[in-house]
């Protein structure tokens, strides 16, 4: 949560601009929307049907959770200024220059045709690199503890804010109410459901029965 809080401020005052402010190079966004500045009723050639602010919060919310996907590859090794330092520093020079590489009008891999709907590019394959380069330099826990899941009830809740909260991402990004967006969160829906479905299958041809926590 910490996190989430801090990485909203810094994105209003700055990422939202470094990653779909006009180009520069095409490489980072510049300055026209720092500190929210042209950010309001009137919509931006990204989402030419919504207002400027509702594009701008749903790109808050792909940017927000990106480096608290991070810290659970050093969990319980890092402290929470670290955690909310280096949030910010890799928020600036790693997400938001490759928003703009992506998603941003005029990014390099956006001109050669790179296509990323819901953030498999921006969000997972930078987050999830990063994730195992900041376990590596921190190295392994010194107690070598075995951790095992035991609160069904949180690994619930967890999977079904994932669950609602995708179908919010993944619709949300075609940035229209029309049948692209319809199709994603259907797609969504199903492949969610499919994944459950076969948890529950190998958990039971593993173990007898099938539970929550796997």
């Amino acid at each position: 949560y910490a996190i989430y809080g801090v990485i909203a401020i810094v994105w209003a005052l700055l990422g939202f601009s470094l990653a779909f402010g006009p180009t520069c190079g095409h490489f980072i966004g510049g300055s026209k929307y720092f500190a929210m500045e042209n950010i309001d009723w009137k919509p931006l050639s990204y989402a030419p049907t919504v207002p400027a602010i509702a594009f701008f919060f749903l790109q808050q919310g792909f940017c927000n959770i990106s480096p608290s996907l991070i810290m659970g590859g050093p969990a319980e090794r890092f402290s929470l200024p670290s955690s909310l330092l280096f949030s910010v520093i890799w928020v600036l020079i790693v997400y938001c220059p490759m928003a703009h590489w992506v998603w941003g009008e005029g990014g390099w891999l956006r001109e050669l045709g790179a296509l990323d709907f819901a953030g498999g590019l921006v969000v997972h394959m930078p987050g999830g690199f990063s994730a195992l380069a900041l376990s590596l330099v921190i190295g392994r826990r010194k107690d070598e503890p075995v951790y095992k899941p035991h609160n069904a009830s949180f690994v619930v809740l967890g999977a079904a804010l994932i669950w609602f909260g995708c179908l919010g991402f993944n619709s949300g990004s075609a940035n229209a109410a029309n049948y692209q967006a319809a199709l994603a969160a259907n797609n969504t829906n199903l492949a969610a459901a499919a994944a459950g479905l076969s948890w529950a299958l190998i958990d039971y041809l593993f173990d007898g029965h099938s539970s929550a926590t796997g």
